[in-house]
């Protein structure tokens, strides 16, 4: 398995060379972020992942690639069970309903991947879960929403 920052990325159970995409806007925005906010392990995992991304333009992005503000369909392996979660901005999070902060860890590890890809998440308390992208179920750019 290959590590993503903290994470291990795996696709159906073989380790790959993951393509990591992220769309022009999304690089110069979140740049833009990193540059107001102190640095920290969570931040230097965000800037680890666009470092080496693919940089396309929105309208280039694969459909079934989480981008910023994506609702994702998410099967955690290790509980059994599925979870919805929307990628956000830091402003944005609010965990209660799903929006994840781009900044928490597993925000950074879901940016640009894709369906069918899982990453091993290390939890605070030492565990490790495991979560798997099911669907893409919303994501700007296939929509026609090229700035959000």
């Amino acid at each position: 398995m290959l590590t993503h920052g903290a994470c291990r990325v795996r696709e159906r159970g073989y380790a790959v060379e993951q393509k990591l995409y992220v769309t022009q806007t999304e690089l110069e925005r979140l740049e833009s972020l990193l540059d107001t906010i102190a640095s920290s392990e969570n931040t230097l995992r965000l800037e680890e992942e666009l470092a080496r991304a693919i940089v396309v333009e929105a309208k280039d992005i694969p459909p079934d690639v989480v981008t910023m503000n994506s609702c994702v369909r998410v099967f955690d392996e290790t509980e059994g069970r599925e979870m919805v979660f929307t990628l956000v901005y830091p402003s944005q999070a609010d965990a209660d309903t799903g929006k994840i902060s781009v900044l928490a860890p597993v925000g950074s590890a879901l940016l640009g991947l894709s369906v069918g890809q899982s990453i091993d998440w290390p939890m605070p308390d030492g565990r490790t879960k495991t979560l798997q992208i099911r669907e893409v179920i919303y994501q700007p750019e296939a929509s026609g929403d090229f700035d959000s």
